[in-house]
């Protein structure tokens, strides 16, 4: 189990209610806008809540933006990753956490932050997992995606049913979690790269947890680092091991 007392000195973070992880490599124009309205929606809660950038071996001037919107309400936290992979720097996220509960969301943006007002009740009603989701009921795209994009993430949802086959989209970058268990199963995650979402729903739902999907207006965001042929062939690839991993 992870504890408190395992976590580097460098990496420690007080408590607090909720904690949000950024993974970012190369993202200095996307972080800024995306940060600032993570803070401003997060000052204007009731409950405590922190932000955590983690920088995944970055070679422009990514690690330099959250200090810009470091605040005494909401802190803003940097940390490294060398490991390369939005997985790896995800789960160094949320094992070095001490929050409640702790999520991610992607740096560009593409997930409006107000939706965590649907996630912190069901959280806190006991589910395990919420997650966006933009193929069930109420969600809509407020920005397309590409034909390419679409043909990909309809492949990959096929994949992705062998594990999870009630679970509609595994690949919205906006999750949440109870954090002690995420803690848990994120530490015995092995996937680096961006099948690292099916890997930790799969762990969790194989020891029972709930994961709830909520509608999103979702919108593609120009800039992304995701490469169909080089990572749409490796996330697919991933899903088949875990599908056959027990």
């Amino acid at each position: 189990m992870h504890t408190r007392e395992g976590i580097p000195p460098c990496l420690r973070r007080p408590p607090v209610e909720l904690e949000i992880v950024i993974p970012a490599v190369n993202e200095e124009r996307r972080l800024p806008r995306t940060i600032e309205s993570t803070v401003d929606y997060l000052g204007g809660q009731t409950w405590s809540s922190a932000v955590v950038v983690v920088d995944n071996d970055s070679v422009d001037c990514t690690i330099d933006v959250p200090e810009r919107f470091d605040s005494p309400v909401t802190p803003v936290h940097v940390i490294g990753c060398s490991e390369h992979g939005k997985g790896a720097a995800v789960r160094r996220g949320i094992v070095t956490s001490t929050a409640r509960f702790v999520g991610f969301l992607d740096a560009d943006n593409a997930t409006p932050i107000e939706t965590l007002d649907k996630v912190l009740p069901l959280l806190r009603d006991g589910c395990a997992a919420v997650i966006a989701s933009r193929h069930i009921d109420g969600s809509r795209f407020e920005v397309e995606e590409s034909a390419m994009r679409r043909c990909g993430g309809w492949l990959f949802r096929r994949l992705t049913h062998l594990t999870l086959p009630d679970i509609a989209d595994t690949q919205c970058g906006f999750k949440f979690f109870d954090g002690r268990l995420a803690r848990d199963v994120a530490a015995t995650c092995r996937v680096d790269g961006f099948a690292f979402d099916v890997e930790l729903l799969t762990r969790m739902v194989r020891l029972g947890g709930t994961v709830v999907e909520v509608p999103v207006a979702w919108s593609d965001m120009p800039g992304s680092t995701f490469s169909a042929r080089r990572d749409g062939i490796r996330s697919m690839a991933d899903v088949l091991r875990i599908s056959l991993t027990r």
